[in-house]
């Protein structure tokens, strides 16, 4: 989410409730991937390092990616961290716990 003067909010949203559009989620979680692996080389090997391990729990699963809450949260908080060049992930991440919570 941004407020309009480039600061990325991070909505975790609340895991539960209805079942996500299978067809929505899945573009989110494949836009998320793409956008995680053009952020990488403005990360930290620290953060790197983080998302290499977030990118095999992701998955257009609805039951899998809500018991992954955590690791959204990580990767919202990365894209984050990086400012302008990361709100596009961080968005994507707020996608998804709105996709999972709806």
């Amino acid at each position: 989410m941004n407020d309009g003067q480039g600061n990325v909010g991070i909505n975790y949203g609340t895991i539960g409730g209805a079942a996500p559009d299978a067809d929505q989620l899945r573009a989110t979680v494949e836009e998320l991937i793409r956008l995680l692996g053009e952020l990488r080389p403005h990360l930290t090997p620290d953060q790197d390092r983080a998302v290499e391990r977030a990118l095999p729990v992701l998955t257009p699963d609805p039951g899998a990616l809500r018991e992954r809450g955590l690791v959204l949260g990580r990767l919202a908080q990365i894209a984050a961290a990086v400012g302008a060049v990361g709100q596009p992930a961080a968005e994507a991440v707020n996608r998804l716990f709105t996709l999972l919570g709806s």
